[in-house]
């Protein structure tokens, strides 16, 4: 898969943008994770996820406790499905379309040395419902397997500085029971899980 496709080539041309464009891909896409590539990934506590169909386009927070999203080899990486909305929106846009882009920051403010503070992935992801998969992730329903085609870093120059973030309730645990969220209460669902409760019981 190229690196640019012919319109981003064409826009590239029209802008004057082809030769920064070229040395970018050059010297900073790589197809291999590096270890300061794998300092932000394992050490992030969310990441967005952009999946895409023919007639859907989705772009989804995923959220864990540092450590969630795992490299499992020289270009994979692996995270958990946990307990959500039930929409799936993402899981089926990748059941019809493998092609996924991930979006890693680091909001404590980045350097300009040539680390990174913004990681971007694109790559082909699978869904891995095995028994042995979701098991390396604690409270994970599924797992989600990407397989890095491009792995780009990005300069710090727009990303803000936040301080003081803290793991969310209810991102699951060893030793630790979420919470139920407030919205499983809802009028308009509760009656859902309702059921669901008398049938754990």
């Amino acid at each position: 898969m190229a690196y640019y496709h012919d319109d981003m080539r064409a826009l590239q041309d029209r802008y004057e943008g082809r030769a920064v464009a070229d040395r970018l891909e050059t010297h900073r896409m790589h197809r291999a994770f590096s270890e300061a590539d794998r300092a932000l990934i394992e050490g992030a506590g969310f990441f967005f996820l952009a999946t895409a169909s023919e007639d859907s386009v989705d772009c989804s927070f995923k959220g864990g406790a540092p450590g969630f999203v795992k490299i499992t080899g020289p270009a994979t990486v692996e995270f958990p499905d946990y307990d959500g909305n039930r929409m799936y929106r993402s899981l089926g846009n990748i059941k019809r379309s493998a092609r996924v882009g991930l979006l890693f920051l680091d909001f404590g403010g980045g350097k300009f040395d040539g680390s990174a503070a913004r990681m971007r992935i694109n790559g082909l992801a699978e869904i891995d419902e095995s028994p042995e998969a979701a098991a390396r992730h604690h409270g994970a329903k599924r797992v989600v397997r990407v397989t890095a085609e491009h792995i780009f870093p990005n300069c710090p120059r727009y990303i803000p500085r936040m301080g003081g973030a803290e793991t969310s309730d209810y991102v699951p645990a060893p030793g630790h029971t979420p919470p139920e969220p407030p919205w499983k209460s809802f009028e308009w669902v509760s009656d859902v899980f309702e059921a669901e409760r008398k049938d754990e019981d």
